[in-house]
């Protein structure tokens, strides 16, 4: 199957609303989903709040770069970035299983858009 600027598309949208998700999550219901990813509570709950509006902005810069310049430099920092501090994060300090389950997860996302792109330029370039 040869890549297209379509199965790019779809594919930043899919990381965007992951993020998206992710802040939906922070902002509805902050509590069961620090419960979930393993800790006991978040307090102040303003910290949720304030990552639910990272990730929207993320999300949103990730959006405009594509669909303005069709780059990907945002996303791939954002998702190398937290792939780097969610791994190393771990080995200073105790954190649940979320933590480095989502470096791990940021980090494949990051490789495969890094690995669509070239695919999709390299085959527009022939």
């Amino acid at each position: 199957m040869q890549l297209t600027e379509k199965h790019e598309k779809w594919l930043i949208i899919l990381v965007s609303l992951h993020s998206l998700s992710i802040a939906a999550a922070f902002f509805s219901g902050p509590h069961i989903l620090v419960r979930f990813g393993g800790w006991e509570r978040i307090e102040p709950v303003f910290f949720a709040y304030q990552a639910g509006a990272f990730h929207v902005a993320l999300a949103t810069a990730y959006l405009i770069e594509y669909f303005k310049y069709r780059g990907i430099a945002v996303m791939l920092a954002a998702k190398s970035i937290a792939f780097v501090f969610l791994l190393v994060t771990p080995i200073f300090v105790p954190v649940p299983w979320a933590v480095p389950f989502s470096g791990v997860a940021d980090g494949a996302m990051a490789l495969l858009v890094w690995w669509v792109h070239r695919k999709v330029g390299a085959s527009s370039s022939s």
